[in-house]
């Protein structure tokens, strides 16, 4: 069975730093790219930061751009968020999703069949 789970949410001071990360288990990561995403309260979901299956290519959101770093560690079949420099509005509940469709950082013909595995959700609050 092909699942994601993440850890590492949690309170933080503004300016503090997280590093979030996205355990795959039941397939091999290497093959597949993954994209962060967060949702604030009242807040639609949006895609904060996508790595490509081979780690080659990233694309932030421009509200996180040059503060959040996202990587995959294909031997540990982990993905990871580092999160830098936060801010209130940052609070979210983070989502690690791999393969799913729409992510800026892949483009894939018709016939491409997603995996589309998303994990259960991060809480991340960013507040003194």
């Amino acid at each position: 069975q092909s699942q994601v789970a993440e850890s590492g949410g949690g309170l933080v001071q503004p300016g503090g730093s997280l590093r979030l990360s996205c355990a795959a288990s039941g397939f091999p990561l290497g093959y597949y790219a993954i994209g962060w995403f967060r949702q604030a309260p009242g807040k639609e979901r949006e895609e904060v930061a996508c790595i490509n299956e081979i780690g080659g290519r990233a694309v932030y959101a421009a509200s996180v751009r040059g503060r959040f770093n996202i990587t995959k560690d294909d031997a540990k079949n982990t993905g990871y968020l580092e999160m830098n420099s936060l801010k209130p509005e940052d609070t979210a509940v983070y989502y690690c999703a791999v393969d799913p469709p729409g992510l800026k950082c892949t483009h894939y013909g018709a016939g491409y069949r997603y995996l589309e595995v998303w994990g259960q959700g991060t809480l991340v609050t960013v507040s003194s």
